[in-house]
Order: C-alpha cells, then structure tokens, then sequence
C-alpha cells in the first residue's frame, strides 16, 4: 500500500476536507552504481573545499547565491527558515477553470488526494469531487510541502481527486523568444500536402491505451543486465549514425499514410481493410 506524504485539508469557501496526499507515479529508471574500470572498487564522492581539499561536514555548509561572476551571497540555513512560507496543511483553492484552458507545459508532477479517516471526510471530498465533475471544473490552488510552495490544479479522474503540481508563469519559457528559427504561419503549404498529412493522422489516430506503450530502451538494459549475470559473452557493434537526406516531403507523406493503412490492415480482423476511405486509398496509391 502507498504510504500518505501529506495530510491536511482542502479548503474551498469555507469548507475543509481533510486529505491525505499520495505519489502518482513511481519512477522506474535503471540506476547503476559507479566504479573504476579494471579494479572494481566503488566510486565515492566527498564535500572538499576548493582551495584545501579538505572533506567539509554537512554542518558547516552554507549556501551560497551568485549574483555576478564569482561573486556570491552566502545564506545560512536560520537566514532560509525565516522567510519560508511557513508549515501549512491547507490547500487553498483559489480558482475553478476550464481543464482546456491549462497548457499541458505548466503540469509538473502528480499526486492523488484520498479522504482521510474520520471527521466526515469522505462524504465533503465525495460531494468536492462530484460537484467538479457536473461542473467540468478544474481547482487552481496553492499549498506548502517540504517548505516549499506550489502551485496546483485539482481534478476528478479515476474516481478520486487528482493534485497537479505546477509551474508557475514566470518559470515557464516562451518558446517565440528563447528558440531562433521557428517556423510561422506563413510557411507556405499547398492544399494537396495538408490533406494527406491530415489523412496520416487519421489513419494513426487510435483510442488512449497507456498500457500499449513501454519503455523498450529500460527492458533491453534490463534483459542486458540479466544476461551478463548469468555468464553471457556481449558482443557490441557500434552504432551507425544515419547520414542526413533530403526527402521529399509529398512522396514521405504518401508512402507513410500507406504505410500506416498496411500496418492497420495487418493488425485488424479479415475484411476491415475494406473499411478503408477512397480518399485515403487513393492518397496511398499517389
């Protein structure tokens, strides 16, 4: 069983659920331990000072902020502590929106929130999550975990109340102004390349399945680890770097929507081929 994070309450107007905050997702990356080539010994890392080489304790390090090269402010830990948000157990919604309206690029990390045992809870956080759901409303609020404040959006899904760490307007970049060379709506694309493109979505798009995706790249180290464990010689050939080509993009296009049709056809029962619009076959067929 998952193992609450946070407990507090969810204060909207002047009603408070009680909750208990839950991590979403677990990380599931391959971590590896270093250590020296040819000696095997692990590799460990030490807090020196630059100019003695002296190991430093945990004690008496300070932070330091640089605010011009080489020149920095050093805080100490008590300097922090006094302008912390301070230790708060209420999430203080704010605002109900549109989902839609969100940018997808502001969502940092997920939690799910859960009743907590007692005092009525889970009959206002059943009401909260109902009442949102006929709405179609989503909760931006704010809250303080780890002495740190976030900002958060709230939504039913799956049954429960799903919490959205996000970040903030001004720690999100905007991409017109920190990437050179993007190209603007006056690209120039012919009708007959936008509607073969529009037909490659179409014949691509598919329900949600999260379950069909996997992280091939972790179950080959995986499957690689595994078979040195257990004695296997591993040959490696380096990989060939593919060259850059000039394609065409209206051959690219129709080759790929013919593609995507024979794939689905190879992947459906006998006679959905047939389901196939003229339009698309004829786009296939160049």
């Amino acid at each position: 069983m998952a193992r609450a994070i946070w407990s507090g309450a969810v204060s909207f107007g002047l009603v408070n659920v009680p909750v208990k905050l839950f991590s979403a997702t677990e990380a599931k990356d391959v971590s590896f331990h270093q250590f020296q080539e040819g000696t095997g010994q692990r590799i460990r890392y030490r807090r020196v000072a630059e100019e003695s080489g002296e190991e430093v304790g945990y004690d008496d390090i300070v932070k330091g902020y640089e605010i011009d090269k080489g020149r920095h402010v050093l805080v100490t830990p008590e300097e922090l502590e006094s302008v912390e948000p301070g230790r708060s157990h209420t999430i203080e919604i704010e605002d109900f929106v549109d989902l839609d309206q969100i940018d997808p690029v502001y969502f940092e990390k997920t939690y799910y929130l859960a009743p907590a045992k007692g005092a009525g809870a889970e009959k206002s956080y059943a009401l909260l999550r109902r009442a949102m759901e006929e709405a179609n409303k989503v909760a931006i609020a704010r809250f303080v975990l780890r002495s740190k404040q976030y900002l958060a959006a709230i939504r039913p899904a799956r049954g429960a109340l799903v919490l959205e760490t996000m970040f903030f307007a001004d720690e999100v970049r905007d991409p017109a102004h920190d990437i050179d060379d993007l190209p603007g709506d006056d690209v120039e694309l012919s009708e007959r390349e936008r509607r073969v493109a529009g037909q490659l979505i179409e014949s691509l798009s598919s329900d949600w399945e999260p379950e069909r995706y996997h992280d091939t790249y972790r179950e080959r180290v995986l499957e690689l680890i595994g078979r040195k464990a257990e004695g296997d010689q591993i040959v490696t050939e380096r990989p060939v770097d593919d060259e850059d080509k000039v394609v065409d993009l209206m051959a690219a296009l129709e080759a790929s929507v013919a593609a995507a049709r024979q794939g689905r056809s190879k992947g459906s029962a006998a006679g959905s081929e047939g389901g196939q619009s003229e339009e698309q076959d004829q786009a296939a067929e160049g």
